[in-house]
């Protein structure tokens, strides 16, 4: 759009405006008056080009937009964020809750030199760890010093791990020395609760068959080292196992009748890889355990508090 100067100054005859606007001065000011009437003009003009180009969203790169075609922005389809990934999965076998019975009042097993089952399965558990963890293994234990956590605690730590196995550790009194066994929980009843929880004493129940395959893993190992060990897990009415909603052993080691304490010491590395490399052996068969019953919880989530019917 041109803008016709002669409206604005009507009286200027032609002569005139040749001779105003022929000098310096005059275009000068011709130039500042044509730049006042017109810079509304051009700021209008400005501001829909730049509507107009904030209203289109360019196309990803490497792929052109079609002529006359308008992008949709952002806002106009919300923005869905992709779920993240889950790195915990039930049926993933990661942590090892390693148990060192006894403990604080409770010395366990004792032998005639002086030895406490209590202070050897401790610094048996610091091997076990390190074993543990060398295979890339999360390890939790039930206690770090000397305390004694009740039987209820230590289940209930495991109980509340995801993708867990139980160990315990203990020292036996009786046995031939320099063998060591792994048991697992004898039978236990199907739990009968209506709503498909499971009691607490009876966490173990739904476990039985996977603590066997992982007993027999560890067991068959530490025949292998120990001389007079058996070759499969044996079952006993274990307290600690009972309560346990995870694939749960306690390995014993023999004995606390030993005349040297450097007897049971040497046994403490054989024990160690044995345990890690039966975990690591029991890994493709771990699962968790599910209510055959439509609408029931799992074990492992159900048998998370001591005392409760669950």
């Amino acid at each position: 759009m041109l803008l016709d100067v002669r409206k604005v100054y009507p009286k200027f005859s032609r002569r005139q405006f040749s001779l105003a606007f022929g000098r310096p001065a005059s275009r000068v000011f011709l130039g500042a008056t044509l730049f006042i009437f017109t810079a509304p003009l051009f700021r209008q003009i400005a501001s829909s080009a730049h509507n107009t180009s904030a209203s289109q969203t360019p196309p990803p790169s490497g792929t052109p937009a079609a002529p006359g075609t308008t992008v949709a922005t952002p806002q106009s389809t919300p923005a869905t964020r992709p779920a993240p990934p889950n790195n915990i999965q039930n049926n993933v076998l990661n942590t090892v809750v390693l148990d060192p019975a006894h403990g604080g009042t409770d010395l366990g097993a004792r032998g005639t030199a002086g030895i406490r089952e209590s202070e050897v399965v401790l610094e048996f558990a610091a091997q076990i760890r390190r074993a543990l963890e060398s295979q890339g293994l999360q390890v939790v234990q039930t206690r770090l010093g000397d305390e004694n956590p009740s039987f209820d605690d230590r289940s209930a730590i495991a109980n509340a791990q995801r993708g867990a196995v139980f160990v315990t550790i203990h020292i036996s009194s009786t046995g031939l020395p320099g063998t060591a066994r792994v048991y697992v929980n004898s039978d236990l009843p199907a739990p009968t609760e209506p709503s498909g929880l499971i009691p607490w004493d009876q966490a173990q129940s739904s476990f039985l068959g996977l603590s066997r395959k992982f007993g027999d893993a560890v067991q068959g190992l530490l025949a292998q080292r120990f001389k007079g060990s058996p070759n499969t897990a044996q079952t006993a009415a274990v307290r600690q196992l009972r309560t346990t909603a995870a694939p749960a052993i306690a390995v014993e080691i023999s004995s606390v009748t030993v005349e040297k304490r450097e007897d049971l010491d040497r046994m403490a590395s054989g024990v160690a890889d044995a345990i890690a490399r039966g975990v690591v052996a029991f890994k493709p068969s771990y699962v968790v355990p599910v209510m055959p019953a439509p609408g029931q919880t799992s074990p492992a989530a159900s048998a998370g508090t001591p005392g409760a019917t669950r």
